[in-house]
C-alpha cells in the first residue's frame, strides 16, 4: 500500500490509549478513506470517516473475518493489562485473541498488518548503550506482558513465513504517556484508588533512585504518526519508537525539584511484591523487574525508513502526564474516562 488514499483500515483496541490516538490521526488523515474501530464498548466519541463495532477479542465467537473483509490494512493495538493475577485471563485475550486477528487477517485477504509489539518484547539488554531492531525478543519470562509480547513475536514469525503476501509491521515503542491517558494508566498501574493529587513533586521527601531504572518514554501522539507513515508506505519489519532523553531518577529529579536518593533494588522490589499480593497495587514484581532489565532502543530506522521523528521529548511527555493525573484527565471512551480520586 505505497498510499493510503481510500484506504480502509481497520483498529482494533481503538479506544485505548494508543487507539484513539490512531483512530484521530486517521481520522484527521485526507488520505484515509475510512476508518473501523473494533473495540468491546462502542464510545460516544465519532471523528470523522469513523464507524464502530462492538468486538471482544478475548470471543472464540468474534467473527474477525467479517469485520477485515475488504480492508486495506489491520493495525492490531488491543491489549488488556489486568487481571494481573490472573495470567491465564490475559494470555486468551492478548495471546490467543492476537493469533485470531492475525489468522483473520491471512483469511480475509488483507494486504498489510501493522502490529504494536513493546519495548517489552526485548531480552534484557544494556542500559549504556542502544540496540536496533535485532536485539532478541525474548521478554522476561516472569513477567506475564513481556512473555506474551515475545510469544507474538515467535507467532508472527510463524505467520510471515506462512503468508509472504501480507505485508508485517511490528511497533516496538517505549512507554506511552498522554495527558488524556492519566486516568486509565492510574487504574492499570497504580490501582483504582491511588489519589491523582498525590503525583506533585512538593509532597516527595526525596526521589527513589533504584538501580537499574533507566527506560524511554515517547508522547502517544508521536506513535500514532509512526503507524500512519508505516501504512502510508511499504516498509516492513519491526521499528523502534522513543523520544529522547533516556529516563532516569537524575532526570526525574531535575523535572521534579526533588533529590535523588540510591534505594536499594531488592527493598523496592519487597515493598511492590507485598502492594501486589494484598492486591493494594496493580503492577506486579514481576513487572519491576522486566523494567530494570529492558535495554535502551536505537530508533534510526525509523528516522530513516518512515522519515519519522517524535515532536516532544521525554521530558515534555512525563511533565504533560503528571498534569494529567493531578487533574484526573480522561477522554470520551470507556477505557479512558477521567477520574479524579482524593
Amino acid at each position: 500500500m505505497s498510499g493510503m488514499t481510500g484506504s480502509r483500515i481497520v483498529v482494533t483496541g481503538a479506544t485505548g490509549n494508543v487507539g484513539t490516538s490512531v483512530v484521530r490521526a486517521l481520522a484527521e488523515d485526507s488520505d484515509v478513506g475510512s476508518v473501523l474501530g473494533l473495540a468491546r464498548r462502542i464510545p460516544d466519541w465519532s471523528p470523522p470517516r469513523t464507524e464502530w463495532s462492538r468486538v471482544d477479542l478475548a470471543s472464540e465467537r468474534a467473527d474477525l473475518v467479517k469485520e477485515f473483509t475488504d480492508a486495506d490494512a489491520v493495525v492490531h493495538l488491543a491489549w488488556a493489562f489486568q487481571p494481573t493475577h490472573d495470567p491465564a485471563a490475559t494470555w486468551r485475550t492478548n495471546v490467543l485473541g492476537s493469533i485470531r486477528v492475525f489468522e483473520a487477517v491471512a483469511a480475509a485477504g488483507v494486504p498489510t498488518l501493522v502490529h504494536a509489539s513493546s519495548v517489552g518484547a526485548y531480552s534484557p539488554g544494556p542500559k549504556g548503550r542502544a540496540v536496533d531492531e535485532s536485539w532478541p525478543t525474548h521478554g522476561w519470562p516472569d513477567a506475564a506482558y513481556c512473555r506474551e509480547k515475545a510469544y507474538l513475536e515467535r507467532s508472527l514469525d510463524i505467520f510471515e513465513r506462512e503468508h509472504p503476501e501480507v505485508r508485517v509491521v511490528r511497533m516496538r515503542p517505549a512507554f506511552l504517556f498522554k495527558r488524556e491517558s492519566a486516568s486509565e494508566q492510574r487504574r492499570i498501574f497504580g490501582g483504582r484508588f491511588l489519589p491523582g493529587p498525590l503525583a506533585r513533586p512538593e509532597l516527595l521527601p526525596f526521589l527513589p533512585d533504584i538501580p537499574g531504572l533507566r527506560v524511554q518514554a515517547l508522547h502517544t501522539d508521536d506513535a500514532a504518526e509512526a503507524y500512519v507513515r508505516a501504512l502510508a508506505s511499504e516498509v516492513r519489519g519491526a521499528f523502534n519508537l522513543a523520544a529522547e532523553p533516556p529516563v532516569d531518577a537524575e532526570l526525574l529529579a531535575g523535572m521534579l525539584g526533588n533529590r535523588p536518593v540510591r534505594l536499594p533494588r531488592a527493598a523496592a522490589r519487597s515493598a511492590i511484591a507485598a502492594a501486589w499480593g494484598l492486591h493494594l497495587l496493580p503492577a506486579s514484581p514481576h513487572l519491576f523487574d522486566a523494567v530494570l532489565r529492558l535495554p535502551l532502543m536505537d530508533c534510526t530506522r525509523a528516522h530513516t525508513e518512515l522519515g519519522w521523528q517524535p515532536r516532544h521529548t521525554a521530558t515534555e511527555v512525563l511533565e504533560e502526564f503528571l498534569q494529567g493525573l493531578q487533574r484526573g484527565e480522561g477522554t470520551s471512551t470507556e477505557p479512558m474516562r477521567g477520574r479524579k480520586v482524593g
